[in-house]
């Protein structure tokens, strides 16, 4: 018994051929990048995603401001239907005042909900236009799981197809080499001459 455990693992066995090597080999490497180079490169672009986002939503939020505003325009008359299920916002003028340069106005996005009088927040850049708020921590956070995750399947992607074209080629070759040991065999098995 022991030797025939000895004889699987180890040793010349005529039967298996170089490309039945690499075969092995690269199922093994495949197993390895599946398993721990995935997770390591989703987990290494997550890391680096979630970095900067982090700087870009400080950087924003050290550049923008909020103001409450207080909505001075009509919403239209006929809202268009809203197909999703998702809030809709629409434009409409807002006035707020800013210490030492008093009133001010501007056209914003405001949910569709919103009437006239309302007060709702506005986020100003450091040029007072009115800008998108900075992104908070849930935002951070989903795009770091975004980029993770799709670094993670482009290494499954990539290991997968490399796996499928060196099977191609390693039967290209295991079919190659039955070819000529079976040219050199046929004659001595059918006691024909070539």
């Amino acid at each position: 018994m022991r030797t025939g455990v000895r004889s699987e693992h180890g040793g010349h066995n005529p039967l298996r051929r170089r490309s039945d090597v690499v075969e092995a080999w690269t199922a093994l490497a495949v197993t390895l990048l599946l398993f721990v180079g995935a997770p390591l490169a989703g987990a290494a672009a997550g890391l680096w995603a979630h970095d900067q986002a982090r700087t870009i939503a400080a950087t924003q939020r050290a550049d923008r401001h909020r103001v409450h505003a207080k909505v001075i325009g009509n919403l239209p008359a006929a809202l268009p239907s809203v197909e999703e299920n998702r809030p809709r916002s629409f434009p409409v003028t807002v006035r707020w005042t800013e210490p030492g340069k008093g009133a001010r106005t501007a056209t914003v996005a405001v949910p569709a909900d919103t009437g006239r009088g309302d007060v709702v927040d506005v986020w100003l850049d450091a040029k007072g236009r009115s800008v998108s708020p900075p992104p908070g921590e849930v935002a951070v956070w989903q795009h770091t799981l975004t980029v993770g995750i799709w670094s993670a399947s482009g290494v499954v992607g990539l290991t997968l197809l490399a796996r499928t074209m060196t099977r191609r080629v390693a039967l290209r070759h295991r079919l190659a080499e039955w070819e000529r040991d079976w040219a050199l065999t046929e004659p001595q098995w059918t006691r024909r001459r070539a």
